[in-house]
């Protein structure tokens, strides 16, 4: 794991490219603290910062090939470089590193750009073919993790994180009104948007080259597909259901084995629901690793797991560490959250998983193994379970009973009159999720309600910033991304894409993943999205995945004999944390978030009413938040004006230098 950045052109010389990638580089210190590598050529620029976890002598990047003509910097890890390096081999390869970035190089002189079909693994990859003077960009297939590009001065740039592009290109620290009306939509802007003017991200499964003349070619190499709804009956699937729950059991033990290469010590998150519980089990039971586990635990009894995580610690018997993190804790580290993502977010969760990191840190490890996509791939969200309920009800809208259905979810809410709970009485149930409901027979029907209520913070934007975007409606514009054949799709399938292309990439594998580990110089792990599970699972008849109302049947299944029975049939419980009561303690809000929120400071910055922000903030400090809006609003405020400070911060620092 590591951070990469660079750019290409035809004016790049070596004598002036170093030191602007030393600036770029320096900035992304936090990924890799085991030391920098730099190739510079004509036409080339290539930077890299190292988290040393496997070949610790030897693997320094840049890597090349055995003829130096092809150079390469990567982030991430290839799981299945051993394989590959034996297959190469045998064909007569020679290697100088005992690494898994030098298959890169030589399945590219072998295969040319379809050398990243071969790699299982989580990576951003930047190669530079010296003969042919073209650049090769690529990105996993989940979007694990992040690759952001710039076109600036007639040169193509890219980086780990947004700062590195911006410590050469300071004129892109500036907010996009489009990138902060789809965030305020879909948590993220939809890719390849970014929430900066001029800076896009490389999309997930995708492979960008830039050749010798300028041209450049953007083509996907793998996405998430699923067989048309007439295929995916059970009676039509090859495979049993004891024979689907082994084959998937096998697959992911060997995610899982994979995974745990390293040459240091591997730990693993711990959150006490099945994801999580299966992983380190599957370490426990299947493997010679040492279990490390580590978990975040809450004041607040409806969020905190610990009861769980502890009988779990129990049952495997792991050497076990536990953050305890409170409301300041979160409120405290807010603004280094958005230093590190560098984005607006509508919630605190990724703030006590930045302190867990921290603490995996701080005990001697590198690397984590999570339980993260396991939702994603297996239908394991409220909102698959929403979306089959409110089908079922709009077959006959005047029922009352069908509704009624919706309050069987949300266990995990203290209870029915929480204000968090969106099935707090039949009555708020019903108008809550009968939303949208014109919307049935289109992909992104699902998420309507949730994107709806995210849009609350949309009406907090300046008459500006709203002229500014005009027309534009972030749900079409994501709808306009999909594939043209997403309707021949099972509903279910449809509401996974959809989420594996926005929450997914856009927010939990980066927000809250890659953005916060990194913070801490930590890698995360995720063998749920193992592109071979994603495939598996991605093939199974819809009733193998939802069952009733029971998420992740099959999943269950497989790791059925593993886990205790409650864990086993534990009803999901999502990750959460305290979101706006964590800037305000006995009526009075942090002093920073005084000082931002403050209409002098919201009147200069120009990105909301300072009166419609003046009274959220009001109702937050009095305890009054209104379930999921409010507080959605209210952080997606405070982390866009704290990012804002950032930028004007990242434009007058630039100024004084050119002075």
């Amino acid at each position: 794991m590591c951070g990469i950045a660079g750019f290409s052109g035809p004016d790049v010389r070596p004598e002036t490219a170093r030191p602007l990638l030393q600036r770029m580089i320096r900035t992304l210190a936090h990924r890799g603290p085991d030391g920098f590598g730099f190739h510079a050529d004509d036409g080339i620029g290539l930077a890299h910062t190292r988290l040393s976890i496997i070949d610790l002598a030897t693997g320094d990047q840049p890597i090349r090939n055995p003829r130096g003509t092809v150079w390469t910097v990567f982030n991430g890890e290839i799981f299945n470089y051993v394989e590959l390096r034996r297959e190469l081999e045998a064909e007569g390869r020679a290697f100088y590193t005992r690494s898994d970035t030098e298959v890169i190089v030589h399945l590219y002189d072998r295969d040319g750009d379809r050398f990243v079909e071969r790699l299982n693994g989580q990576f951003a990859i930047a190669l530079w073919d010296g003969e042919r003077r073209r650049l090769v960009l690529a990105r996993d297939r989940a979007g694990i993790r992040p690759l952001y590009l710039a076109r600036e001065a007639g040169r193509l740039w890219f980086a780990s994180e947004p700062k590195a592009l911006l410590a050469a290109l300071p004129q892109c620290a500036t907010l996009d009104p489009r990138g902060l009306a789809e965030t305020f939509s879909t948590w993220s802007p939809i890719e390849p948007h970014t929430v900066y003017r001029g800076i896009e991200s490389l999309p997930p499964g995708h492979l960008l080259t830039i050749e010798h003349d300028g041209r450049d070619t953007l083509r996907p190499y793998w996405d998430w597909t699923f067989p048309d709804a007439a295929d995916t009956a059970p009676s039509r699937f090859p495979l049993s259901v004891d024979a689907a729950t082994a084959e998937l059991r096998a697959l992911l033990i060997d995610a899982v084995r994979l995974q745990l290469r390293a040459d240091v010590p591997v730990g693993a998150y711990l959150s006490g629901g099945l994801d999580s519980s299966g992983i380190v089990a599957m370490i426990r039971g299947f493997t010679d690793t040492p279990v490390r586990t580590f978990s975040v635990a809450f004041e607040d009894g409806e969020f905190d797991e610990s009861e769980h995580q502890m009988a779990m610690v129990r049952h495997l018997g792991t050497d076990h560490t536990t953050l305890r993190c409170t409301r300041r804790d979160i409120g405290e580290a807010f603004p280094r959250l958005i230093r590190h993502t560098e984005t607006p977010v509508l919630r605190t969760a990724p703030v006590p998983l930045m302190l867990l990191a921290g603490s995996v840190r701080e005990h001697g490890y590198k690397v984590v193994l999570t339980g993260e996509g396991a939702d994603e791939v297996f239908g394991g969200y409220d909102l698959f379970k929403e979306a089959k309920i409110r089908r079922f009800w709009a077959r006959q809208p005047q029922s009352t009973f069908r509704p009624r259905l919706l309050e069987r979810l949300y266990g995990y809410l203290p209870n029915t009159s929480s204000k968090s709970s969106p099935v707090r009485n039949p009555a708020f149930a019903q108008t809550f999720f009968g939303q949208g409901m014109e919307h049935l027979q289109r992909p992104i029907f699902a998420h309507v309600p949730r994107w709806t209520t995210s849009q609350r913070a949309l009406g907090l934007l300046s008459a500006d910033v709203r002229a500014e975007i005009g027309g534009f409606n972030a749900l079409d514009a994501f709808e306009a991304t999909l594939p043209a054949n997403i309707r021949d799709w099972s509903p279910l399938a449809q509401d996974q894409y959809v989420e594996a292309k926005s929450l997914l990439s856009g927010y939990l594998l980066s927000s809250q993943g890659d953005r916060v580990a990194m913070a801490n110089s930590i890698e995360g792990r995720v063998p749920y999205l193992d592109h071979r599970v994603i495939e598996f699972a991605n093939r199974l008849p819809p009733s193998f995945k939802i069952r009733g109302i029971t998420e992740k049947f099959l999943l269950r299944r497989a790791l059925a004999d593993l886990l205790p029975d409650d864990i086993v049939n534990r009803t999901k419980q999502p990750y959460r944390s305290p979101d706006s009561a964590s800037f305000f303690f006995d009526g009075e809000p942090l002093d920073y978030v005084a000082e931002l929120m403050s209409e002098a400071s919201l009147r200069d910055a120009g990105w909301f009413d300072p009166a419609a922000v003046g009274r959220l903030f009001e109702k937050c400090r009095a305890g009054r938040a209104t379930g999921f809006a409010d507080n959605q609003a209210f952080v997606g405020a405070l982390s866009t004006m704290l990012l804002d400070r950032q930028l004007r911060d990242t434009r007058a620092a630039a100024a004084t230098a050119r002075d």
